[in-house]
């Protein structure tokens, strides 16, 4: 397949990229940074300069392509609408990234029980986000309205991200921030006591299924992707050891806002977000094969 890739030389989409030509696939991958053509093509990706606010050239690659992949951005609505116009009644894949913060729970490190499954979250239906997390959802069920288009539309949603990257970026976004922390101040932390908890996910096995979704997906159809969960005091208890720091410390949540920022702190880092992956298991007969965001921690971790 000619594969068009946004992202590509982000931590999922570089990745991606790797695991796509591995078995064979052509891909064209998007980058805003003109100084990273030349890694692109020497890692055998074609190149494609330009970002998601040039419509145009979205609408012409698209076109082109024999399937669309969107790993750089969850909340850029502009892009998906002109995805889902250039592709309609193709019949191709536009596989969309999203993440699992969609039904995170805010709790400033405290534990939440509810668990999410795909159906929970189906329009009409009773569970509502968050008013932070609205427009997100609205562009994933934009994405799964292309599939009365005519486009063969599928929405991955990524719990929390671990293992390190193949691509250009080699590091996810929420356990290499508390590792940063650690390493900066000598003190690892967490958000309050750090019973909150997050489904998590390899790279390995989230690339897997996206190369799944890719070749037999129905259209409109919406998978959680996870492996497991762990709350925080777990990570954060790895990173010690990995780190030989002493134990770990809570950090009240307006100190966390201050050096991380609001959404790291309070959704990434504080709040709950746990969901099991019944229907890429299901349908698709994806099998994650790593099991233990917290082992790969204590064995990478320097």
């Amino acid at each position: 397949m000619r594969i068009f890739l946004t992202g590509a030389t982000g931590y999922i989409g570089g990745s991606l990229a790797v695991r796509l030509l591995q078995a064979g696939h052509h891909v064209r991958g998007l980058t805003r940074s003109p100084g990273t053509l030349p890694e692109l093509r020497a890692r055998g990706i074609d190149p494609v300069a330009g970002s998601l606010d040039d419509a145009r050239l979205l609408a012409e690659e698209a076109r082109a392509a024999d399937a669309v992949i969107n790993t750089a951005d969850s909340d850029h609505a502009s892009a998906v609408g002109t995805f889902i116009e250039a592709l309609a009644g193709s019949g191709k894949p536009l596989l969309h990234t999203s993440g699992s913060s969609i039904v995170g729970e805010a709790s400033n490190g405290t534990a939440r029980s509810e668990v999410y499954r795909e159906a929970d979250i189906e329009e009409g239906g009773p569970w509502q986000p968050a008013p932070e997390k609205a427009p997100r959802v609205a562009i994933d069920r934009r994405v799964l309205s292309g599939a009365a288009a005519g486009v063969r539309s599928v929405v991955l949603c990524n719990s929390m991200i671990y293992g390190t990257g193949t691509g250009l970026h080699t590091d996810s976004v929420q356990i290499p921030r508390l590792v940063a922390t650690a390493r900066e101040t000598g003190v690892v932390r967490h958000i309050g006591p750090g019973e909150n908890i997050w489904s998590n996910v390899h790279i390995d096995d989230v690339c897997d299924l996206y190369l799944r979704a890719l070749e037999g997906a129905k259209p409109g159809s919406f998978y959680f992707v996870e492996n497991g969960e762990s709350d925080f005091r777990q990570i954060t208890g790895a990173i010690a050891t990995a780190l030989r720091l002493p134990s770990p410390q809570p950090w009240g949540i307006d100190e966390a806002i201050a050096a991380w920022g609001y959404e790291p702190a309070v959704y990434a880092l504080g709040s709950n977000s746990r969901i099991r992956g019944e229907a890429p298991r299901a349908e698709l007969d994806w099998r994650p094969v790593h099991i233990s965001v917290t082992e790969w921690i204590l064995q990478e971790t320097r």
